[in-house]
Formats: C-alpha cells, structure tokens, sequence
C-alpha cells in the first residue's frame, strides 16, 4: 500500500500497537483519524499528535458503528483506509466454565466489529483509489494459545474471513491486507519488558516498511514459522508450545 497521502481510520488507537502505528502513519503525513471508548484517552493521544482526530466508539455497538461510519464520511470524505485493529484479549478455560459477558464481548470486539465496520465503510471505500482495509489479527489464528482459547478462535475467524473478503473483493478498487502480530510487549495482558515479547517499537517499524510493500499477509520474519504451521502435523507445535507456557506462564497482573 502507499504509505503517505492517505485518509486513515485506525479502532483502538489509543494504546498499545494502535496507538504507536496511528502515530507512525500521522508522521508520515496520513491524515490519521483513531477511535476508542474512552474520551479522555483519545484527547491525550490527539492532543500528543497536532492534526490527528478522534471519534468516541464503542466497537462492540452496532449503531455506534453505523454513527461513525457516517460522521467520518461526512468530516472526512478522503477516507481511503480502515485498520480494524480493535481487540481484547481475557482468559478463559476451555476445560471448565464459560463466562457469558466475557465471551459475547470477546466476539464482538475481535470478530463482530471489524466485520461490521468494513461492512459500514464498504460503500465509500469502494469509490475511493487506493482504498485498504487492514485487519490486524494475531500469531495466535496459527497457533492457538490454551489460555485464552476464545480469543485465539476469534483471530482464527479474521484471518478466514479476510481471506474470502480479499476474494470477493478481488475486482475493486479496495484491497484487503492482514497484519498478525507476534507476543509484542503491549498493555494487551501486561506490559512487563519479557524478552519473549517484541518491542514495540521494533515491531511498527518492521510492520510499517512491510505494509509499504505488495504482499497481502503482514508478519515479522520471527513467527514465519509459527506462520506455517497449520497442517496435518501442526499439533506437535502446539502442544509444545502452550506446555512451554505451562512452565513459565505469560505475567499477568502489575
């Protein structure tokens, strides 16, 4: 995709890898716009970038979505790219109970709301040149992590449905690209420095100069691997991998 001259919206931009790519694409001279839920949050994040915008959005409403939808088309007609990268991440047990709250906001935000904010923007993107709708997915579509069996399943989802939108999209002006993270050291469950985890930093970077390619699959080279995976021996990898977890467990907690 190009990487400058563009009208972006980014969901859940204001922390963590939304936050850090917003402000990576406004310092290339996109004219950016973030949301989140909290208002005092996308002030600090504004306020932070001089010409960034923010719409107060609750990913998991429909007409929220619908609201934004027509408030950013109208404010800003330009608008060329849509980055779904909105998320949660809790814990569950896939061996005991199922929290219902829980579990429905884990669909919606993950799952229901990039489908619904694509589906909402479609209209205009489909007029505009250059148009992109980036999902941001995780390793965990590939490898599954047991912990939280939900949210991995809800990145599973995206990957699949990017790719049949990708196809049916194949003969418009709008391309579908997917971003999946490897364990980058975010707020998403902990911000603890594990070396496990990639910096932040280095993970935009590298994101950023992929993105600038033509490729429709965005990963850093570390979880190609992990991006391969998926196939009829894939289960050894997976068992060895949450075993691996099982000894020395992802910090949860401050």
């Amino acid at each position: 995709m190009k990487m400058t001259g563009n009208t972006i919206f980014i969901t859940g931009g204001t922390s963590g890898i939304g936050r850090a790519i917003a402000e990576e694409f406004h310092r290339l001279g996109n004219q950016v716009i973030i949301s989140g839920r909290r208002k005092a949050l996308l002030d600090e994040v504004t306020q932070a970038n001089p010409g960034m915008h923010g719409i107060q959005l609750d990913i998991q409403n429909p007409a929220q979505i619908n609201a934004a939808a027509e408030q950013l088309i109208s404010k800003f007609p330009a608008l060329n790219v849509l980055f779904n990268n909105a998320g949660i991440m809790p814990f569950d047990d896939a061996a005991g109970g199922l929290d219902e709250e829980t579990a429905l906001a884990t669909v919606s935000t993950n799952l229901l709301g990039p489908v619904r904010m694509t589906a909402a923007l479609l209209p205009h993107l489909k007029q505009q040149q250059d148009a992109v709708v980036i999902h941001n997915s995780s390793v965990l579509a590939f490898l599954p992590l047991a912990t939280n069996a939900l949210y991995s399943a809800t990145k599973a989802a995206i990957h699949s449905y990017a790719m049949s939108q990708r196809f049916a999209l194949r003969h418009s002006s709008v391309r579908v690209l997917e971003v999946s993270p490897p364990w980058v050291d975010t707020d998403l469950i902990h911000k603890s420095g594990d070396p496990r985890a990639m910096p932040l930093d280095l993970f935009v970077s590298e994101t950023i100069r992929i993105l600038a390619t033509d490729v429709d699959e965005v990963y850093v080279d570390a979880i190609k691997p992990l991006r391969d995976n998926p196939g009829s021996g894939e289960h050894a990898l997976f068992n060895a991998f949450n075993e691996s977890l099982v000894e020395n467990p992802i910090p949860v907690g401050h």
